[in-house]
């Protein structure tokens, strides 16, 4: 029998171990690691940065340009042709999608038109095309498809297809593949790319009505199930997944098969070999769950918490052991656990000393466990804080702040401040994305209303912090009344935080794209929002004490205030220029439909460059239209060209927002699109200054003033412009003369 002294030890090592197992957590990635993007989880060894994944041959990459975001294997390609990861198995298995290959007959019997979406050959890098879930399909009725395949690691190659023939839709049977407008091949072992080719018998001549298309793709064989409606349509699905298989080494487990050490399996887990392909993958052992790739390794399994998992006829005798589990009888009982309730007989006495051990136990344990855990969490936080504050570039900041003078005007927020501020970073509090961090609008203590900007992680994992002290480092030399204000920021989280004044009434973009919106923002107010932004870069460039290129202007970095008033905001892609200098070699960033074509050429950024970004701005602020829109054809879909084009061929009246066209001064709008048209010259050095373009659209503006006084004097000066821009003016005539002969006022009337 145990003494009370001896129960209360025991009691108190079991609960200590419990409460040690019960802490241990049991992820899929690394700590600090994104370990989801979207419903799809990333687990180690692949990551989306260095300190995530094993090696760059597991690198993933999270786009949160999607609603819900995608993860892409490998590094962002400039062609966006990455495949998209739907899931990813530690069992060696990847789940992507990929674009179907297709031919089609189109406009009738009498017309062919080979139509493909450049998709013919399926390369999967360092990955096999997995041989045991995948299959060759080919869908058509007068089809024929082939493909020749390259083996990892040497140069073999292995070619297989299949044809397809059928008559009517009566043919085909549902679900079958076996050569009635549907057929599949397997795919051998090992291959890592495949060229594939698809052709047609008769060019679909006698059953493009009901079948105008072959097609010819890559597929998981669970995620197919052909139907006759996918003779006419398949190509609206673009995409279907298939499995690469990945593994680790070459061809067999590395090292001593009783040493770990050289092995990417951890601890409680086995290597073992692939079946099929090269490498080898680690399992846990039985007993053991979890990611066998991540250190401290698989953990242990408890039996006891389910009936189903161990054998114990009585549940209240189910020990846990570690990878296994005991039946056996309570400390306060005797007799043989393994048979029904009444092999364990309770001892009364035991049962006393336990309940008093407990009960002592409890009270130690609680009260000594919540001191000593809010103690270690303090610590924790304070030098996570600390840590990040670092990180974040804090020194480099206050040294910078410092040396311009801007201490004082600058806050530095506490972390709980901005929680407070934004409900803990409610979505609800969410006004804007863009594509440097998310913007929330928050509240302070003292009742002003600010907007709250947190970097993307991603970018602070790759550019540790730079963005985010660059555009502090901007903003705080800024004192400009149409520039965003710089209230403050914050350094102690993982990722840094910007607080600027709070600008209420949405973006430029926002009023002019929307039909319901655009109709209350006239042609005064958006004459004055131009010229307001041409100030607020006008000052970047020639007032701030060092020049300041922004990089990024669009109308969805112009706020507007409840008057209208405009205000440039998103400083993260901006960059400072040495007196010395006039332009700077760097990486081209932006966004595609404002970036300066000379620029993406050169790799060499220049004040012109934001000119020619103000110019799209002009143009979106004439016709209320997107800078990009593919909801039209193909020669519209960039509006500078659409825009170009329509001067050229003098429907400029035709393309321009109609609630301009009907209320507008015409002269004004001619002598904007000009300007419009110099600030997207494909030359930089045909482009005027931003301090010309200010100059001009304030003249515009007396243009407006003028006609109001002096009616008929306003409409000989349109009738000369328009003269001068059609009958053959030309762009260089209308550089020379729009800062003098086209804005002269006749002597008598001169202010």
């Amino acid at each position: 029998m145990c003494s009370l002294g001896m129960l209360v030890q025991l009691t108190l090592v079991g609960l200590l171990l419990a409460s040690a197992a019960a802490a241990t957590v049991n992820g899929q990635a690394k700590e600090g690691c994104l370990d989801r993007c979207g419903d799809v989880i990333i687990p180690y060894p692949f990551g989306t940065n260095e300190h995530c994944y094993l090696s760059p041959y597991f690198l993933v990459t999270c786009n949160h340009s999607f609603n819900p975001p995608k993860l892409l294997l490998g590094k962002p390609s400039p062609e966006g042709n990455n495949f998209q990861v739907v899931n990813i198995s530690l069992g060696g298995e990847l789940l992507i999608l990929h674009y179907i290959s297709y031919e089609c007959r189109v406009n009738g019997p009498s017309t062919v038109s080979y139509l493909n979406d450049g998709v013919s050959e399926l390369w999967s890098g360092q990955f096999n095309i997995s041989s045991t879930r995948n299959k060759f399909t080919m869908v058509g009725c007068d089809t024929y498809a082939w493909f020749e395949g390259r083996f990892k690691g040497h140069d073999g190659s292995y070619r297989t297809g299949c044809m397809s023939f059928c008559n009517n839709l009566t043919d085909v049977q549902n679900g079958s593949c076996s050569g009635n407008g549907c057929c599949q091949t397997s795919i051998p072992d090992g291959l890592s790319a495949i060229n594939l080719t698809l052709g047609s018998f008769k060019n679909y001549s006698d059953i493009w009505k009901f079948n105008p298309c072959g097609y010819a793709f890559v597929v998981d064989e669970s995620h197919f199930n052909f139907s006759s409606n996918d003779l006419r349509d398949l190509k609206s699905k673009e995409q279907l997944p298939m499995v690469f298989d990945w593994a680790f080494g070459e061809e067999t487990c590395l090292g001593d098969e009783n040493n770990q050490t050289n092995r990417a399996c951890k601890g409680n887990s086995s290597c073992n070999k692939r079946k099929t392909g090269w490498g080898y993958l680690c399992n846990c052992l039985e007993g053991y769950q979890g990611n066998p790739y991540l250190e401290p390794g698989c953990q242990d399994i408890n039996e006891c918490e389910n009936s189903t998992l161990n054998m114990c006829e009585n549940q209240k005798t189910c020990v846990n052991t570690q990878g296994n589990y005991a039946c056996s009888c309570p400390m306060w009982y005797h007799g043989d656990g393994r048979k029904d309730g009444e092999g364990c007989i309770l001892n009364h006495l035991q049962v006393i000393h336990a309940a008093m051990g407990i009960g002592i136990a409890l009270v130690v344990l609680v009260g000594g466990s919540t001191w000593l855990y809010w103690a270690l969490k303090k610590t924790r936080f304070v030098k996570l804080k600390k840590k990040n504050f670092q990180q974040n570039g804090g020194s480099e900041l206050r040294q910078q702040l410092s040396g311009q003078g801007s201490t004082e005007r600058i806050k530095i927020f506490t972390s709980e401040e901005l929680e407070k501020a934004t409900k803990n970073y409610d979505e609800s509090s969410i006004i804007g994305r863009g594509g440097f961090g998310t913007v929330y609008k928050g509240t302070l203590t003292d009742g002003r209303i600010v907007a709250v900007k947190k970097s993307n992680m991603v970018e602070q994992s790759q550019g540790k912090g730079k963005d985010f002290i660059n555009e502090v480092g901007i903003l705080s030399q800024i004192n400009h009344r149409h520039v965003i204000q710089l209230l403050g920021c914050c350094l102690e989280t993982q990722v840094p935080l910007l607080v600027y004044e709070f600008i209420n009434n949405g973006t430029l973009s926002d009023h002019i794209h929307d039909e319901n919106k655009a109709s209350s923002i006239m042609w005064e107010t958006r004459l004055r929002i131009a010229i307001q932004t041409a100030e607020a870069l006008y000052y970047l460039h020639s007032v701030a004490s060092t020049p300041i290129i922004h990089r990024d202007v669009k109308s969805t970095n112009i706020l507007l205030d409840d008057d209208y008033n405009a205000k440039v905001c998103d400083f993260g892609a901006s960059r400072l220029v040495p007196l010395d200098q006039t332009q700077l070699s760097t990486a081209v960033q932006g966004t595609p439909g404002y970036l300066d074509p000379e620029s993406m050429q050169t790799y060499r950024v220049t004040e012109k460059s934001d000119v020619y970004s103000f110019g799209v701005v002009l143009v979106e602020l004439l016709t209320g239209k997107k800078a990009l829109f593919f909801d039209r054809p193909q020669e519209q879909r960039i509006l500078t060209m659409f825009f170009l084009l329509a001067l050229k061929d003098n429907s400029l009246f035709q393309v321009l927002d109609d609630c301009i066209v009907n209320n507008a001064n015409h002269m004004q709008i001619l002598k904007v699109a000009q300007l419009a048209k110099r600030c997207l010259s494909i030359k930089g050095e045909d482009r005027p200054t931003m301090k010309e373009v200010v100059l001009e659209l304030e003249m515009i503006r007396m243009i407006g003033e003028n006609a109001e006084q002096n009616p008929e004097e306003n409409t000989y000066l349109l009738r000369e412009s328009y003269a001068h821009y059609y009958l053959g003016g030309g762009e260089s005539s209308i550089a020379a003369h729009s800062m003098a002969s086209s804005f002269l006022l006749p002597v008598s009337d001169a202010r």
